[in-house]
């Protein structure tokens, strides 16, 4: 299956200069990797997203800069979201030797159908949903999958040993760490219901109009007003 390309071009302005290629539709990014030089990048963001789509962080895809007609295989490296907009704000590619084995981080996906959580039993939860992987860079997997047909009971659990990989991938993490379980469901206390306290007809009208005004009003008054209105004596009635 050929690589997908991504063309990009080299980048002079950075830091929060940066926002201005944003307005333009580029992304700012970075190419590092043993034995070269990091490299300031930007590319046009909708190309990016439509490849990484398809690759994710484990997926080759190779890289030319500018008009140079050779390509370089990198990974998605570290990828930087604005927390607000969810828009992707920075990437790093990662340039790999195709002969020495490469870790990324790739999902977790839950396969077939856990008999205890259809019947009623308990409740599927999945503790790991992604796990850290090593292989030769054209071996890496987009993901792995996790058979949870075999939980029957409360308690059950499919840990990392259970996954099943290729030879040529190893998983980076503790054989006994729980991936999907099934869990008793847990009961829901009913809190009681406080008693209302009886409306006075003719005040609930009033109060909900104004109160939020007076209470305005009363914090935005200053110490020495709030003093000066309680020593004011009232008038009587003529």
């Amino acid at each position: 299956m050929a690589r997908p390309k991504l063309t990009v071009e080299k980048r002079t302005i950075t830091g929060r200069k940066a926002k201005a290629l944003r307005r333009e539709g580029l992304l700012p990014a970075n190419l590092y990797g043993q034995n070269i030089k990091s490299q300031a990048l930007k590319l046009n963001y909708q190309d990016f997203l439509t490849i990484f789509k398809k690759t994710g962080e484990s997926g080759l895809i190779d890289l030319a800069i500018g008009k140079s007609k050779s390509t370089q295989p990198v990974l998605v490296g570290d990828i930087q979201i604005d927390p607000v907009t969810d828009k992707i704000l920075h990437v790093d590619f990662r340039q790999v030797d195709l002969t020495k084995k490469a870790q990324v981080t790739v999902p977790i996906e839950l396969v077939g159908h856990a008999p205890g959580a259809e019947e009623g039993e308990g409740i599927l939860i999945q503790p790991l949903s992604e796990v850290e992987v090593e292989a030769l860079p054209e071996k890496l997997p987009d993901h792995l999958e996790a058979d949870v047909s075999s939980l029957k009971e409360i308690n059950d659990a499919i840990r990392i040993a259970d996954l099943e990989a290729d030879k040529e991938i190893t998983i980076l993490a503790d054989k006994e760490e729980v991936v999907a379980k099934l869990e008793a469901p847990t009961e829901e206390e009913e809190e009681p219901i406080p008693a209302e306290e009886p409306t006075v007809i003719g005040q609930e009208e009033e109060e909900g109009e104004s109160g939020a005004e007076s209470k305005e009003e009363e914090s935005e008054k200053k110490p020495e007003e709030k003093s000066s209105e309680k020593e004011k004596p009232q008038k009587k009635a003529n």
